[in-house]
C-alpha cells in the first residue's frame, strides 16, 4: 500500500506527525531518485558501449544484469528500512498516547474517591500534587483496586482535608501577627517535621516556600 496521509490518518496518527512521517518519506524517495539517476547514467554509458563494440555485448550484458540486481536490492532494503521507522515510531506514539490516557482514567478515578470521602477542595488538590496516580492500579472496570487499603491511607495522611457534617473542612489557623501569613518556618524546618498531618499542615500554610499557589 502506497504511503499517503490517508493511510497514516486510519493509523490514528495526528495531522502533525503525518507531516513528520511524509516528510521523512519523501527526503527518502528523493534519494531513491537520485540513486534511479545514477544508475541510468551508467545504464546510458552502457548502451553506448554496446553500440561501439559489438564483442563486449556479452561482457555489457552482464553488467547490466548485475546493475539492475544492485537497483532492485538497495530499492527493497530502503523500502524496509523506511517500514521499520515508521513503525517504530507510530508504536512510541501509540505508548505515549496510552500512558496519557491511563493516568487520565486514574486522576478521574482518585477525585471520586476522594469527593466521596468528603475531601474539601483544597485537600483534593494537595492529594493530587504530592500523592499523584503512581501507588495504585484500576481493574478492568476502572475503579480503584483496594480502594480500601488507599482510603485508609489518605485519611491518615491527609485527614485534615476531609470534611465533617456541617463543617467546611480543616482550615488554615490564623498565624502570629507579622508572619505575613505563614508559620515563621523555613522549608527545611518544615520539611523536619516528623508528624505527618502537623508536617502537610506547615506545607498547607507555607505554600510560597515549595512553589504551591497561595490558596484563598
Amino acid at each position: 500500500m502506497a504511503l499517503s496521509r490517508k493511510y497514516l490518518a486510519t493509523l490514528g496518527i495526528e495531522a502533525d506527525k503525518i507531516d513528520e512521517i511524509i516528510t521523512a518519506h519523501s527526503e527518502s524517495i528523493e534519494a531513491v531518485k537520485s540513486d534511479r539517476d545514477k544508475y541510468k547514467a551508467q545504464v546510458d554509458d552502457l548502451t553506448e558501449k554496446i553500440g561501439k563494440d559489438a564483442e563486449a555485448l556479452k561482457t555489457a550484458q552482464k553488467e547490466l544484469s548485475d546493475l539492475k540486481a544492485q537497483v532492485d536490492a538497495d530499492a527493497k532494503d530502503r523500502e524496509g528500512k523506511d517500514y521499520d521507522a515508521l513503525k517504530a515510531e507510530f508504536d512510541n506514539y501509540k505508548k505515549e498516547q496510552e500512558a496519557k490516557a491511563v493516568k487520565s482514567a486514574k486522576e478521574s478515578a482518585l477525585k471520586e474517591l476522594l469527593s466521596d470521602m468528603k475531601m474539601s477542595d483544597r485537600g483534593m488538590k494537595q492529594v493530587l500534587k504530592w500523592m499523584g496516580v503512581d501507588g495504585f492500579e484500576l481493574d478492568d472496570s476502572g475503579k480503584i483496586k483496594d480502594a480500601s487499603t488507599l482510603r485508609k491511607s489518605i485519611k491518615e495522611d491527609w485527614g485534615d482535608y476531609i470534611q465533617t457534617e456541617g463543617a467546611k473542612g480543616a482550615d488554615t489557623p490564623t498565624p502570629p501577627g507579622g508572619t505575613g501569613g505563614g508559620t515563621g518556618k523555613t522549608k527545611a524546618e518544615i520539611m523536619k517535621i516528623k508528624n505527618t498531618k502537623e508536617r502537610q499542615q506547615a506545607i498547607a500554610d507555607n505554600p510560597e516556600l515549595f512553589g504551591l499557589p497561595a490558596e484563598e
